[in-house]
């Protein structure tokens, strides 16, 4: 694993806590440089495979149901596909996948991955374009199927593209859950729902499940670009199956763990115990990049003047065939001490009251629009309003915009909102889907201001 980037963790928190507290938040900024397949070989034309690039195994799953034959849909996804396959590195194994009631293998045939040639990206494109649109949608045959191609690359960086225009409706709730279930950490799946006909809340279960992306596409002619910018992403990985492990002393626990940059996402339930008093979250695969993570650790309350580690952080990689031995690539401490200095107890650290405003973002957003849909206008108007407010004090320039296709905002510092009475089902779901997607601090603001300021 010599040839992996060089990863960082940095902890920005306000370490004192009152005498008698309990509650320490932390931002964990995890940060991956110097990644071979992130410069000059994602993206890179045909013939020209990066130096030194991870081995790599990408699917592309098109939704081929009857409802893609529809306002060029079928169309767009054919161009989007042909688009991915161009910026696939020679050497990637790779395969395309029909989804339909069944998923049925378009490139190469038999179930099997290939690697990618001039030869085998040409047919495989001349294959793309003989996809025809019947049947119906049951995704999770489709994501068993990936995990079954993936099964033979298990030391590769493994990627799928799912894209859908419908709702899951030739199989249960039941039989999704249970291919999510096998699929769990064996590939990371993005998602993208084209048009408006399938379910946010659907592609957002999957995305999570897979540590992947959903977002809506309600135009179809930008398939393209989408597609072209999930590959080229998937490119830049350099490492898989990377977790984040906590340890915590005896006397504390962790309440949760969420990625709140590039998206919101509570990782807590994901835990795998992995010795005493330790626990791993999964976080995917890597390139050049960084993301940030909150962390909450209730300890017992110790003497003024007392300290103690509240946590300890490090990122893990498995080992692989050719090394089997576990790597840790960067630690980082969560620290606590108890004072009787009001003035250092009661400061909150910028960037952890930022992703909690995010956060809470978040959830304003999907339970305002959720009772929305119920017809609890009182709920709805009062969650959306929150999400007014709160969409301004993060910076959220994208959510503020989304959210005024909603709502009317009558005073965008308290919150004080109407709802629209015609809201387009495009502009629902946009703002549902980008809910979860945050911001920055302004400045990478990292300082503390007293709490209330």
């Amino acid at each position: 694993m010599s040839d992996l980037p060089e990863f960082t963790i940095k902890v920005d928190q306000n370490p004192y806590l009152p005498a008698g507290g309990r509650e320490m938040h932390a931002v964990v900024t995890v940060e991956a440089t110097g990644a071979t397949g992130a410069t000059g070989t994602a993206g890179a034309s045909p013939g020209m495979p990066g130096s030194g690039a991870a081995e790599a195994a990408e699917i592309i799953i098109i939704d081929t149901s009857g409802s893609m034959s529809y306002s060029g849909k079928m169309a767009a996804a054919k161009r989007a596909a042909k688009a991915a396959l161009n910026v696939l590195r020679d050497g990637v194994h790779f395969a395309v996948v029909a989804g339909a009631n069944q998923p049925r293998m378009i490139y190469p045939m038999g179930e099997r991955l290939v690697q990618v040639s001039d030869r085998t990206r040409h047919d495989a494109q001349q294959a793309v374009a003989r996809l025809d649109a019947a049947g119906g949608t049951a995704i999770g045959s489709w994501l068993r199927l990936a995990d079954r191609l993936f099964d033979a690359h298990r030391d590769a960086v493994r990627h799928a593209i799912l894209l859908t225009d419908g709702k899951n409706q030739h199989e249960s709730d039941e039989e999704l859950d249970s291919a999510l279930a096998k699929c769990a950490g064996s590939f990371v799946c993005d998602a993208r729902g084209v048009g408006t006909d399938w379910e946010v809340a659907e592609l957002r279960k999957i995305a999570s499940a897979l540590l992947g992306t959903f977002l809506d596409v309600p135009d179809p002619k930008d398939l393209e670009r989408d597609f072209l910018e999930m590959t080229k992403t998937a490119m830049g990985k350099e490492v898989a199956d990377v977790m984040l492990r906590v340890w915590t002393p005896q006397h504390a626990r962790l309440m949760f763990v969420k990625q709140m940059i590039p998206t919101v996402e509570d990782l807590s339930a994901k835990r795998i115990a992995s010795g005493p008093q330790t626990g791993d979250y999964p976080i995917g695969a890597w390139g050049t990049e960084d993301r940030e993570y909150h962390l909450r650790i209730d300890v017992d309350p110790g003497d003024v003047g007392r300290q103690m580690r509240a946590a300890w952080v490090k990122l893990v990689v498995p080992g692989s065939g050719s090394d089997p031995a576990e790597q840790v690539l960067a630690s980082g401490n969560v620290l606590a001490e108890w004072t009787d200095d009001e003035a250092k107890s009661t400061r909150i650290n910028g960037r952890v009251a930022h992703h909690t405003g995010q956060s809470e973002l978040a959830d304003a957003i999907q339970e305002g629009l959720e009772a929305r849909r119920s017809g609890d206008e009182e709920t709805a108007t009062a969650r959306l309003g929150r999400a007014v407010a709160l969409a301004k004090k993060v910076g959220n320039d994208q959510i503020s915009g989304l959210l005024d296709r909603v709502v009317d905002v009558v005073d965008e510092e308290s919150g004080t909102v109407r709802l629209k009475s015609n809201v387009s089902k495009a502009d629902e779901m946009s703002l549902d889907t980008r809910s979860v997607r945050t911001v920055r601090t302004r400045q990478g603001g990292t300082g503390e201001h007293p709490a209330g300021g």
